[in-house]
C-alpha cells in the first residue's frame, strides 16, 4: 500500500486534456484552487488533513515504464506525447494551509502554480487524499467534542472502505482528537497508541466468564478492561469483573488501568447500575468503556442521561462517516500567468455557491486580540498586506450591506497558507501526527462555543479583500456584457 506509485491515481480526462494542451501548445502556469463549499455534518467547520500524504504523492509523482506500456495500449495517446510523459515531474509551486487547522468553505485548502499540464494531473489525488482525510478529521472532531474530555478510541477499520480508508482515516480521527486506534497499522505508520482488550470470541472460548475473565487479566495485567456483555451484563458480566478486580487487588496486582467495557444494550441505564456496582464493591476509579454503533449524536444524548461512561470506542459512524459520506472539495483554475501577471479567471453558475473567486490568493485569519477567538477569515489577494496597527473594514461578499470595522488593536492576524512546494522542490516539513493533534486541539479552542455546538453552529464568516471583491465582480460584469 504504501509503495505504490500513484501517478496514475487520477482521472482519465486529466490525461486527454493533458494531452490536447501538449499537442495545442498550452502548458503556461496556472494557479488551481483545492477547496469546498460547504462543511460536512452540519458542523461549523472542517478540520484541513491530508497535507503529508500529498507531499509525499507529488515527490513521487513519475510515470513508469508500466505506466507508459499501459497507456500505449490503450491506443488514445501518441508516441510523442508518451515521449514526454518519460521525463515528466512535478516543477511547480504548492501552498496549503497546514494540516489540523480549522478551516472554513470557500477558502483555498491547496494552492498549486505549476504549468497547466502539470497542474491539471495532480488534481484528482489531491482532492482525493484531502477530501478523505478532512471528512474523518471533521467527524472525529464532532465525536470528540460531544464526549467533553472523555477519551475516544478510534475502533474502525473492519468498516473502512478498504485498507487506505481505514489507515489514513485512523489518521485524521487521532489529528482531530482520538487518543488512539485500533488499527495496528495506523498505530506503526503514524507512530500513536494502538488501543483494545478483546472481544466476545475470548470469552466465548472458556468454559465460563469467570476464567476467561481471569486469564485476561493473568495475560495483560497493565489494562484489565473487561468486555460484560457476552452473557448478562448485570448479572453475570459486571460480577464477574468485581469478583476478578478483588482478587487481583487482595493480591496487590490492581493495575492503574482497569474497568469494564459494554457494547450492547441500554448504554445509559447499564452504565449507571455497573457504576453503582462497581463503587459498592469499592473500586470507585474502574473506567467504563461503550462502544456499539457510537456517534457524537448518541455520545451527546448518552451525556444528557446521565449515563457513566468515561471512555468511548467509535467504529463505523466515525470512519466512514456514515451520515455524511462526502466532503465535496473541488479543484477549480483560478488564473494564467501571462508576463509576470496572473490573468483571474471565474467559473459561473446559475448556483450561486459555485461561482469560484478568482486569482492568485491567500487566506487571512482575523482574530479577537482580548479572547484569541476568530473573528472572521479574509480571503485576499496573494500580494495584499496588512497591518494590524491600522483600522480593517470587512464586509460580507454577498450581503454587503454587512459590515464589520475593527478598530488598531482589537485584532491580530495569521496567514494561514503556507510554502509547501516552490519550484518542485519541498520547502515544508511535515511534523508528526501527535504534533499535529496537538496544534489541533489549539486550533479547535480558537473558535467559539457557538461555532463548535453539534446543532445549528454559528457561522463563522468568510469575507473577501476588497480588491477581490472588485475584480470578481468586474469579470462577472465583463462575461454578462458579452
Amino acid at each position: 500500500m504504501t509503495d505504490q506509485n500513484l501517478t496514475l491515481l487520477t482521472d482519465f480526462y486529466e490525461l486527454t486534456m493533458m494531452q490536447g494542451y501538449f499537442h495545442e501548445n498550452i502548458n503556461e502556469t496556472v494557479v488551481f484552487d483545492a477547496f469546498y463549499r460547504e462543511n460536512p455534518c452540519g458542523n461549523g467547520f472542517a478540520i484541513a488533513c491530508g497535507l503529508d500524504q500529498v507531499i509525499d504523492y507529488v515527490k513521487n509523482l513519475h510515470f513508469s515504464y508500466d505506466d507508459i506500456e499501459y497507456l500505449r495500449g490503450l491506443g488514445v495517446f501518441d508516441e510523442e506525447f508518451l515521449d514526454y510523459l518519460h521525463s515528466f515531474h512535478f516543477t511547480g509551486s504548492i501552498y496549503a494551509i497546514p494540516e489540523g487547522t480549522v478551516v472554513f468553505p470557500m477558502e483555498p485548502l491547496v494552492k498549486v502554480i505549476a504549468p497547466a499540464m502539470q497542474a491539471q494531473l495532480v488534481e484528482t489525488a489531491i482532492l482525493n487524499i484531502i477530501n478523505h482525510q478532512s471528512l474523518i478529521a471533521t467527524k472525529a472532531a464532532r465525536v470528540c467534542y460531544a464526549a467533553k474530555g472523555d477519551s475516544v478510541m478510534e475502533f474502525g477499520l473492519r468498516r473502512a472502505q478498504g485498507p487506505d480508508a481505514g489507515t489514513y482515516g485512523a489518521r485524521a480521527a487521532v489529528i482531530a482528537g482520538c487518543t488512539g486506534t485500533s488499527n495496528v497499522l495506523a498505530a506503526q505508520m503514524f507512530d500513536v497508541p494502538a488501543l483494545g482488550t478483546h472481544a466476545h470470541s475470548w470469552i466465548m472460548s472458556f468454559d465460563d466468564e469467570l476464567t476467561a475473565f481471569r486469564s485476561y487479566a493473568r495475560l495483560f495485567p497493565q489494562n484489565v478492561t473487561l468486555l460484560v456483555d457476552t452473557y448478562d451484563t448485570l448479572r453475570s458480566g459486571v460480577p464477574h469483573a468485581i469478583q476478578v478486580f478483588t482478587e487481583l487487588r487482595d493480591a496487590g496486582k490492581l493495575p492503574t488501568r482497569y474497568g469494564i467495557r459494554l457494547d450492547s444494550g441500554d448504554l445509559a441505564y447499564l452504565s449507571k447500575k455497573a457504576r453503582k456496582m462497581l463503587d459498592a464493591a469499592g473500586f470507585t476509579d474502574a473506567g467504563i468503556c461503550a462502544s456499539s454503533d457510537l456517534d457524537e449524536n448518541l455520545i451527546n444524548s448518552l451525556k444528557d442521561q446521565g449515563a457513566c461512561i468515561n471512555s468511548w470506542g467509535v467504529g463505523t459512524n466515525l470512519i466512514t462517516s456514515k451520515d455524511c459520506p462526502a466532503f465535496g472539495g473541488v479543484y477549480k483554475l483560478a488564473a494564467v500567468k501571462r508576463g509576470d501577471k496572473f490573468l483571474p479567471k471565474i467559473k459561473l453558475s446559475e448556483n450561486p455557491i459555485k461561482i469560484t473567486n478568482p486569482g492568485n490568493k491567500t487566506v487571512w485569519r482575523i482574530y479577537d486580540k482580548e479572547t484569541g477567538k476568530i473573528r472572521a477569515d479574509l480571503i485576499a489577494m496573494a500580494h495584499e498586506e496588512y497591518d494590524e496597527d491600522a483600522p480593517l473594514m470587512i464586509f460580507d461578499p454577498v450581503d454587503t450591506w454587512k459590515k464589520t470595522y475593527l478598530q488598531p488593536g482589537t485584532y491580530t492576524l495569521r496567514e494561514i497558507m503556507v510554502p509547501v512546494f516552490l519550484d518542485g522542490k519541498c520547502v515544508y516539513e511535515s511534523p508528526s501526527v501527535k504534533e499535529i493533534k496537538a496544534y489541533c486541539a489549539k486550533e479547535q479552542e480558537t473558535l467559539w462555543e457557538e461555532s463548535r455546538r453539534l446543532v445549528n453552529p454559528h457561522k463563522v464568516h468568510v469575507d473577501l479583500s476588497n480588491e477581490l471583491y472588485q475584480v470578481k465582480h468586474a469579470l462577472l460584469d465583463s462575461i454578462n456584457n458579452r
